[in-house]
Parts: structure tokens; sequence; C-alpha cells
């Protein structure tokens, strides 16, 4: 088994405080406002991403509880093989989220339609392309019966050790 180091380029400041209560995913995300801060090294980086709408973040799940192979999803009560889900507690917690980006100034990029809480290390940031990144003819396996129920979810703790 291979091993990788990544350093965060920068972190997220977010009236999410812990998990318990944000979105489960980014698309439901509130109009409320969060900043990506991005460390002095990297804000090179940001040159051209101002016309851009949307965003790719990849971050660390920091507050993940390490998870089994099984989970219970938020939007079902039987347990899931955890690559068949999108929980959080995974054997590498790598979130991604696509956000709406409403300003860069210096280096904060404001952004809405998030679900990353407070302090949540930034590992990178795409741009988001639908040229590229949508699909047709999606199949979704076991969510197909619980479309549309994350509208209304938010995250109750399970997978955080705040």
């Amino acid at each position: 088994m291979n091993s990788y180091v990544f350093n965060s380029i920068g972190y997220v400041n977010s009236p999410y405080l812990k998990a318990e209560g944000t979105p489960i995913q980014s698309v439901k995300g509130s109009k409320e406002q969060a900043r990506i801060i991005i460390f002095d090294d990297f804000i090179d980086g940001l040159k051209d991403l101002d016309g851009f709408s949307h965003l790719i973040v990849l971050s660390c799940l920091h507050k993940a509880v390490k998870s089994s192979l099984h989970v219970t999803p938020f939007l079902d009560t039987v347990p899931r093989g955890i690559f068949a889900t999108r929980a959080p507690s995974r054997p590498n917690p790598i979130g991604i989220s696509i956000v709406k980006l409403i300003s860069i100034e210096k280096n904060m990029l404001i952004i809405e339609e998030f679900d990353l809480i407070d302090g949540t290390p930034v590992l990178d940031i795409k741009p988001f392309i639908p040229d590229f990144d949508h699909r047709e003819n999606v199949t979704v396996g076991w969510y197909a019966n619980k479309k549309g129920n994350a509208q209304r979810t938010k995250d109750d703790g399970r997978f955080s050790n705040d």
C-alpha cells in the first residue's frame, strides 16, 4: 500500500462550527457566505480564477470519525459499503464540494452553497467546467429511491467527533 502526504493550501472560515447542522451536500447550502483563506505561498495560483462561477474544493474532513467499510448514510436506514456513499468517515477523509464563487479578495475566496465546517483544511481547488463535469445517462444505485430528500437534510453529527 502506498502512502502520500498532502499539505493544505488554505482553510475554510465558515459559520458552521461543527458538522452537525451543516448541509449534507454543498448544492443544498444556503446563501450564507464562507471564506476560503489561501496561504501566501499559493496566492499566485488564484490568477484567472475570478472568471469561474463555481469551484470544486477538495478538503480534508478533519473532524470525521474513523469509518468502517460499512456506514448508514444520511439519507438511508440501511448500512451501505462506504464507497457507495458520500459519508464523510472514509479510509482517506477527503471531501469534495462544488461551491459558488462570489468574489476573490486578495487571498480570500468568498463562497456560497457550501458544506464545509470552520477550520476545514483545503487540499486543492479546481474550476467547475460543465463540459467536463456533467454526464448524461447517469444511474445512482440505491439513491434512486431517496432522490429529492437531500434538500431538507442536515448533518446529524453521526460521522464527526466534534
